[in-house]
């Protein structure tokens, strides 16, 4: 049992270790394509409308906040 407890103890550290990273990686794809769409003219309501976010909100991701 306790060599199992160990175990699942591991797997769940590197479940959260993957999920983090992809997390990020995924939160820096949204930034880059938030801001390149910006930057090709769209608004960012426009990018909001197309998502279901404010413009605020876009603003935000763009600026890493």
């Amino acid at each position: 049992m306790p060599q199992e407890k160990a175990e699942a103890r591991k797997a769940v550290r590197a479940a959260q270790k993957q999920f983090e990273r992809e997390s990020d990686a995924a939160q820096k794809a949204r930034r880059r394509a938030f801001a390149q769409a910006q930057k090709e003219g769209l608004s960012l309501r426009e990018i909001g409308d197309e998502i279901g976010l404010t413009h605020s909100r876009v603003a935000q991701i763009i600026n890493g906040e």
